[in-house]
């Protein structure tokens, strides 16, 4: 039986960045092909978007199912089932014969039973085999998701340029179907009891009233401003690449800006991750969602093709540490053994958010014939992310000055 910790659990996290490398594919190859699919199919920008947004909700809805499952059968199990989703939704959808068909690929298959399988689970399977890192251990995982935006996005261009965007999910599914399952057979262990011990961590004692709030209510405030955050977030994510065509630079200029964005992120991830072995969860959410807003605030007056590489890259600095501080927060102040489906559960908020943010902008853009306004609703969405963060904080730090006075 491997402890916590030991190199077991750090070879371990390395299958589990790879899985999530592999299985968060389909979220940023949609946004790559989005103006292609909008070409073919003849549809409106929002439309175009709905596949990404019916992905998304899938995505999160299938992350709460995931947790339970790997709570009670192990992450290995619920692994395999994500190579199943993900290897028949990207043939699905490349063979697809009309939006809705593609659509319903990426909500169902892609979403649902693909890439929830190795988002949330790994999540949470990986902060329950560190205790003294579990900060970065946490951001190492979480980062797969942006190694597969760094990674995905100008290949996957390329591939679209070269063969079409049809054999190019073909590929990407039969890729999945293999190497998926190869990587889950090393996630058989379940994890060690220790690190499933609140005191064995040395920082905030979970209880069953976090920040002093029922579990149902800090939950819920959780999930709100998962949402808040994330539909921030997709703004730039989802639509550079139409972005950058409406500006003329092309797609392949946006494509290239996603790719940068989201490497940078790859940065954001494991910074925060230190950061958050030393100030917790819930400062370096605060911290990110103020930089955040601040990123998205300069694409408002900056729109060059120079400036736009530079904003690309600071957003993804700024932004990369913020999913990855919900596990953690729910690690540290709610019961670990339920950590599988309430980890599932904040980060499907997160995803919900993006599929909202995604076609929210792409309406906005419809609606207003520019992006500007929907860099202004993003940001009023962040602003509502900053208020829960700040209301759980002084929540937080009353609690401790009754324990001092008490004491």
């Amino acid at each position: 039986m491997h402890q916590a910790d030991s190199p077991y659990a750090w070879w371990r996290l390395m299958r589990a960045l790879a899985l999530m490398t592999l299985g968060s594919s389909a979220m940023y190859v949609v946004s790559v092909v989005l103006p292609t699919v909008q070409a073919e199919f003849g549809v409106a920008r929002a439309d175009a978007s709905l596949p990404y947004t019916l992905m998304m909700v899938g995505f999160g809805l299938g992350g709460i199912a995931m947790g339970k499952l790997a709570d009670r059968y192990g992450v290995m199990a619920v692994v395999m089932l994500g190579a199943v989703g993900l290897g028949t939704g990207f043939v699905a959808a490349g063979l697809s014969g009309s939006l809705w068909g593609f659509a319903l690929a990426h909500g169902v298959l892609l979403g649902a039973l693909g890439s929830s399988a190795t988002f949330a689970p790994l999540v949470a399977d990986t902060s329950l085999w560190f205790v003294r890192r579990r900060g970065i251990a946490v951001a190492v995982c979480a980062s797969g998701n942006y190694v597969a935006g760094a990674l995905w996005p100008p290949i996957v261009q390329h591939y679209v340029e070269t063969v079409g965007w049809r054999p190019t999910y073909i590929g990407l599914g039969l890729l999945c179907a293999v190497v998926m399952p190869l990587l889950a057979l090393g996630l058989r262990e379940r994890p060690p009891a220790a690190a499933a011990s609140p005191a064995a961590a040395g920082g905030p004692v979970p209880s069953d009233r976090p920040f002093g709030l029922s579990l149902g209510s800090a939950q819920t405030l959780l999930c709100i401003a998962g949402v808040a955050c994330c539909v921030a977030m997709a703004m730039p994510q989802v639509h550079i690449v139409a972005y950058c065509g409406d500006l003329g630079y092309g797609a392949a200029r946006g494509a290239e800006m996603l790719s940068l964005m989201l490497a940078c992120g790859i940065v954001s991830r494991l910074v925060s991750g230190l950061i958050c072995d030393r100030i917790g969860g819930l400062r370096t959410l605060l911290l990110g969602s103020v930089l955040q807003g601040l990123a998205l605030l300069l694409f408002i007056p900056f729109d060059g093709l120079v400036s736009l590489y530079l904003i690309s890259a600071l957003f993804g600095l700024f932004q990369g540490g913020i999913v990855p501080s919900y596990a953690i927060i729910v690690r540290e102040h709610f019961p670990p053994a339920e950590a599988g489906a309430r980890v599932g559960t904040v980060l499907m908020a997160t995803l919900f958010g993006m599929a909202l943010g995604g076609w929210m902008s792409g309406k906005v853009f419809d609606l207003t014939g520019s992006y500007h306004a929907a860099f202004l609703n993003g940001i009023g969405w962040n602003l509502l992310n900053l208020s829960i963060a700040l209301f759980l904080l002084s929540r937080l730090r009353r609690g401790a000055g009754r324990e001092g006075v008490a004491a």
